[in-house]
């Protein structure tokens, strides 16, 4: 067994880093910034982030929608049977035996009772949604056009839990749920032609149009835009959409045997995705009004912007160096306990520049601890312990605008202010276990939490400064 203690006393910092006759002189000061809560009017949705559903949040009584857009990869040089070979047969043509969607939920990440049934359409596209272009929550794939009048509409219904899995299959920690949307009716293309199933369709292009299949941007633009996936019944449950697949399933004979076979085409982070938010912006106004607290919700719900005490900072002591700046975001609890399911807290929250904060998610950028930071929730907090390069990049830029610009903080109005945004990390884990964050997106499912903060509870900001002594 073993004791430890340790003191908040600064004295001694930097001690062990020089040489005794090159002492560093240390000053530790304290100051404070201010928060308030922020409209979030849409975010950046181009991500592989997926959800599914229709939910009444519990704080606002209002109704959040997520629904969306995805397009399909495949897989280049992809080899089949010979023509001759395939078994299935259709008007005189090869044909495949049937043909589906695969939604894979993830149930780890999903919000709301595993039974509720959700009605979702499937609508396919007129045409790609262009990869070029920039794609906020906002967009809407039907009122703006991209849904083919005439094309592929089908309709389903589906649970967290599917209720065709045996129990001890749906109690496995591991256990996946695929939502089987059928493509197998007759189906014609945008040319007038019909097919006995969309999987026809897709095999004898394969045969009759290889370069369609010669890469995902051929394919996209020649064969299959793309589906909506739109939400139309079913209130509560909010479904992580892990994968995305169609199957295309036929024979063909090997020898005298008969083989059958299958493709996939995956929705893959190489192709387009994107997800529609709808939130009741007038339930959201009641929370940014409520100055006693500040608040983050996602998705594109609130975010938290904090006005960082630059000045202050600067005019302390301007003649020694900016060691560490600390602070930290203390959760409120909501004060409901009689939630069945309530929301979780966003698990990481990124601080952005407010005026960097669009650049950053579209141009899919890490965070570099330089201008931008995360923070993930511990001890119900979260803290971020050392943001001293954002605050010394911002008294840069600010007496450098200065230089040439008398009324620049006027004409910068954010040039003090950071945002605090609630994020989806992905992680990989190297052969020992440890695990790195590769990617940093807005967070599209579920996420709400309270902070401390707001119009009279300014948050403390602890920072410490270093000299070398003179002789």
């Amino acid at each position: 067994m073993a004791i430890t203690s340790c003191s908040e006393d600064t004295e001694g910092i930097g001690a062990s880093l020089t040489d005794e006759n090159d002492m560093l002189e240390i000053t530790t000061g304290s100051f404070t910034a201010f928060t308030r809560s922020i409209e979030v009017d849409s975010v950046f949705s181009r991500n592989f982030d997926c959800h599914l559903g229709m939910v009444k949040d519990p704080e606002t009584g209002a109704y959040v929608i997520n629904e969306f857009m995805a397009q399909f990869n495949i897989l280049e040089n992809m080899k089949q049977p010979a023509r001759e070979d395939i078994l299935g047969m259709d008007d005189g043509d090869i044909a495949a035996d049937s043909c589906e969607i695969w939604l894979q939920i993830d149930r780890t990440k999903s919000y709301g009772d595993s039974l509720t049934p959700v009605k979702i359409n499937v609508l396919e596209l007129a045409r790609p949604m262009s990869d070029n272009a920039t794609y906020y929550s906002n967009f809407d794939p039907i009122s703006e056009g991209y849904i083919r009048e005439d094309g592929l509409r089908k309709s389903t219904s589906f649970a967290l839990a599917n209720l065709t899995d045996r129990d001890s299959l749906r109690n496995q920690a591991n256990y996946l749920n695929y939502v089987n949307i059928s493509l197998s009716d007759p189906y014609t293309d945008k040319n007038g032609k019909t097919y006995n199933n969309y999987g026809t369709y897709i095999l004898r292009n394969f045969y009759d149009h290889p370069e369609y299949f010669k890469n995902c941007y051929t394919f996209v633009n020649n064969l299959c835009p793309g589906f909506y996936f739109e939400v139309i019944d079913g209130l509560g449950v909010m479904a992580k959409i892990a994968e995305i697949d169609i199957n295309v399933y036929f024979r063909s004979k090997n020898g005298d045997e008969v083989q059958h076979n299958s493709f996939f085409l995956s929705s893959t982070p190489e192709v387009l995705q994107t997800q529609r938010v709808y939130n009741d912006k007038g339930a959201l106004q009641v929370l940014i009004n409520d100055n006693s607290c500040t608040y983050l919700k996602a998705p594109a719900g609130i975010f938290t912007e904090v006005t960082l005490p630059i000045d202050d900072i600067d005019e302390f002591n301007q003649n020694d160096s900016l060691l560490s700046v600390s602070m930290s975001f203390q959760r409120q609890n909501s004060g409901r306990y009689d939630l069945q399911y309530p929301i979780n807290a966003p698990s990481a929250v990124l601080m952005v520049h407010k005026d960097s904060l669009n650049n950053f998610f579209e141009t899919q950028t890490m965070y570099n601890y330089r201008s931008t930071f995360m923070a993930t929730l511990a001890s119900n907090a979260y803290t971020f312990s050392n943001i001293g390069n954002l605050v010394s990049l911002i008294i840069s830029k600010k007496t450098e605008g200065l230089k040439t610009d008398p009324y620049w903080r006027e004409n910068h109005p954010n040039w003090d202010k950071v945002v605090l945004v609630p994020i989806a990390p992905t992680y990989s884990s190297d052969s020992y276990g440890n695990q790195t964050v590769t990617s940093v997106v807005n967070q599209m499912g579920l996420s709400s939490t309270r902070l401390v903060g707001g119009e009279h509870h300014p948050i403390d900001v602890n920072v410490i400064f270093a000299k070398f002594k003179e002789d």
